[in-house]
Formats: C-alpha cells, sequence, structure tokens
C-alpha cells in the first residue's frame, strides 16, 4: 500500500475541491436557467393578456360612445308649437280659419285636424290601427284609406271598412281664445266614436 505524505494529501483536495464546486455550480445553473426562460415567458404572457384585455375595454366604450350618439341622433326631439309654447302643444289656428266637413293634415304633429259637419273639433292619429300605415285622406271620396291593407275610415276616424279593428286614435285639444290647440303628446286609444271626444269653441 502507498502511503501519501501531508503534502500530497492537500494538494489533492485543493486540485479535487475546485472542481467539484464548479460541477455543483454548473448543476445550479443548468437547473435556474429552464426557471428564468418560464418566468420571462409567463411575464410576456401576462403583458400580453393585459393589454389585449385593455384594447377590448376601449372597445367597447367606443362601441358604446357610437351607439349613444346614434340614438341621440334618431330620437325625435320636442319641438315647439307656432305660438312659442315647449314640448309637444301645437297651435293649430283660428277657429275660423278651418271650414265645416274640412280635414286639414297638421306634418309636423302628425295628425288631423278634422272639423265635422256641427262644427266640432277632432285631432285625429295619422297611423292606421291595423298595421300603423299612414292613412291619407282622400277629399273624392270624403274618407281616410290605407294604401297597405285598404282599411277606410270617416271623417271621424270610425272604421267603414276592415281590417282595421279599432278606430283611429285621437289626440287631446282644447280651444283657448278661439284658437284650436292640439297636444300631441297626449295620443288616446279609442275602440269607436263617441260624441264626448268632439270639441266646440265656446259661444260667444
Amino acid at each position: 500500500m502507498v502511503q501519501r505524505t501531508g503534502y500530497e494529501v492537500n494538494m489533492a483536495v485543493k486540485i479535487i475541491t475546485p472542481a467539484y464546486l464548479m460541477k455543483k455550480v454548473k448543476v445550479k445553473m443548468s437547473k435556474s436557467e429552464p426557471t428564468t426562460e418560464m418566468e420571462k415567458t409567463e411575464e410576456l404572457t401576462s403583458r400580453r393578456s393585459f393589454f389585449s384585455v385593455l384594447w377590448i375595454g376601449l372597445g367597447i366604450v367606443a362601441l358604446m360612445e357610437f351607439i349613444g350618439m346614434v340614438s341621440a341622433f334618431l330620437m325625435p326631439r320636442k319641438k315647439r308649437g307656432s305660438a312659442g309654447n315647449l314640448g309637444t302643444l301645437i297651435d293649430a289656428g283660428s277657429v275660423d280659419k278651418f271650414p265645416k266637413e274640412s280635414v286639414t293634415a297638421f306634418i309636423r304633429g302628425k295628425f288631423y285636424l278634422c272639423r265635422l259637419e256641427d262644427g266640432g273639433f277632432l285631432a285625429v292619429s295619422r297611423k292606421c290601427t291595423h298595421l300603423g300605415c299612414t292613412v291619407p285622406w282622400s277629399e273624392k271620396e270624403k274618407k281616410f284609406v290605407c294604401p297597405c291593407h285598404a282599411s277606410a275610415f270617416d271623417i271621424r276616424g270610425a272604421v267603414i271598412s276592415p281590417p282595421a279593428p279599432r278606430a283611429l286614435d285621437v289626440y287631446h285639444l282644447y280651444i283657448e281664445n278661439n284658437i284650436v290647440k292640439v297636444d300631441t303628446g297626449k295620443r288616446v286609444k279609442r275602440s269607436g266614436f263617441r260624441t264626448d271626444q268632439v270639441v266646440y269653441a265656446k259661444k260667444a
């Protein structure tokens, strides 16, 4: 058996130890490198996810603003009456302006002002009670005729020919200082014509 001196043993330790330590360091580095790469990948993924969510959120906000602008543009605004009244109140004109058995269209208010044979007034809606088509007044035939399905109504708005199920709607009207005023914000549904629906000017 070969005996080693103390010097030789010390030299062997010095030579072996660094190599051993280097191996351990390399092993640790090789183990830590994948972890670092994974962390970088996760960080990039989280950043991409954040920006994706941010862009989606901004897109939704922009879409909501666009819808709001379109809705505001399409929604009808309240109109002023001819005499400066706010809202939906329309001054149709003087009682004497409308002859008996006449029908006057008010396009702005979407109604017909009908003056009956006895001098009374009705503000009749232009919409057919069948499917909502606009019904024009035929002066020749003296009736409202729907161009969609041929429903017909007399000057009072009562049904004279189906398929319309009921009379034309009416609007509240009143006569003040001999001026006919119609409130188009208050449309009244009715099944048929009644005499209490007619408004008359007060006799002086």
